[in-house]
């Protein structure tokens, strides 16, 4: 008996361990998926500028993107502002971190807004806009969040805000997905991930 009982006690140790091998795997899966690759998708778009900007901007030196829209109330100029903060800190003449705003809400966000709204908070970020299914495969393929939301139930058609994912993300050298910074984020450790990010290339 005392023998059966050993034995199933082994058995029940085994099949724990295999479980949380599986498990690990199941969870560390996305992340590896993510560093073994450019993270998001390829896209060709419009920089505030007028000229056309493709993935191949965020190669070759790390990159600090966020995604929101200019008529956004707080979180988005909050962040703009945090974002150019953090980039004098950390990179003063903008050689060494690429920094990019990503509309959500392309329909409204012409190149020509987002110049005359970005310019006013940053001479270090980018704006990107573009044909409006052209942004939005890139904010998919970006895995963003953003959702239209009417503010008169009755005229949907109206007016509206845009609910969105509020982190900064990073990304490397290569595009690897490197983290990200979260809707303000203590600054001191913002800037310490852009320092690290920036030495690892």
């Amino acid at each position: 008996m005392k023998r059966v009982r050993i034995v199933v006690w082994v058995m029940v140790f085994i099949l724990a361990g295999a479980l949380g091998w599986m498990t690990l795997g199941i969870t560390r899966g996305p992340d590896t998926t993510a560093a073994q690759g450019p993270f998001g998708v390829p896209f060709t778009l419009v920089s505030q500028n007028g000229q056309p900007i493709t993935e191949k901007a965020l190669r070759g030196r790390p990159s600090v993107i966020f995604f929101g829209y200019t008529h956004c109330p707080d979180v988005c100029p909050t962040t703009l502002f945090e974002m150019n903060d953090w980039l004098q800190k950390v990179d003063p003449d903008g050689s060494r971190l690429g920094a990019y705003f990503v509309t959500v809400d392309p329909e409204r966000d012409t190149p020509q807004i987002m110049n005359e709204y970005v310019s006013n908070v940053s001479k270090r970020i980018t704006g990107i806009s573009g044909p409006p299914d052209q942004v939005l495969d890139m904010v998919k393929g970006f895995r963003v969040y953003a959702k239209k939301v009417p503010t008169d139930e009755k005229n949907p058609a109206g007016d509206y805000t845009m609910d969105h994912t509020a982190s900064v993300f990073l990304l490397d050298g290569s595009g690897r997905f490197a983290g990200t910074i979260a809707y303000q984020e203590d600054p001191d450790i913002a800037v310490k991930k852009l320092e690290k990010l920036i030495k690892k290339g």
